[in-house]
């Protein structure tokens, strides 16, 4: 069952991925300043795992009431903050990335759902 949670999740986030343009990432390029943000503007698979993120994210912030979403809101201010630190490293970037996905997957297992 938890192979299917893991599919659907993952089915609704290339849905939406895939109709942002392939280079975009989930912030305004134009306005960026911070290394770690023009790291991703310039790198499509920083961007992509970016957008991934972001659509995950939103996708399991409308699912849950108030207190579990401070909480969500929470957790991603504090991983935003660990990927500004790492700076321009994509090696550190992808890692943060792929870090925050496991651990939002973690977060969509977790929810009851019917069967």
């Amino acid at each position: 069952m938890i192979g299917c949670r893991r599919v659907a999740l993952s089915a609704a986030c290339v849905a939406v991925c895939t109709a942002l343009p392939a280079a975009a990432a989930s912030f305004d390029c134009t306005k960026v300043l911070q290394p770690d943000e023009k790291a991703i503007c310039a790198d499509r698979q920083l961007s992509e795992l970016d957008v991934q993120m972001a659509t995950t994210y939103r996708l399991l912030r409308g699912l849950f009431a108030m207190g579990m979403r401070g909480n969500l809101g929470d957790s991603q201010l504090a991983w935003l903050e660990q990927r500004r630190a790492c700076g321009a490293s994509k090696a550190c970037l992808t890692k943060r990335y792929h870090e925050r996905l496991d651990a939002l997957q973690k977060v969509y297992d977790s929810i009851d759902k019917p069967i």
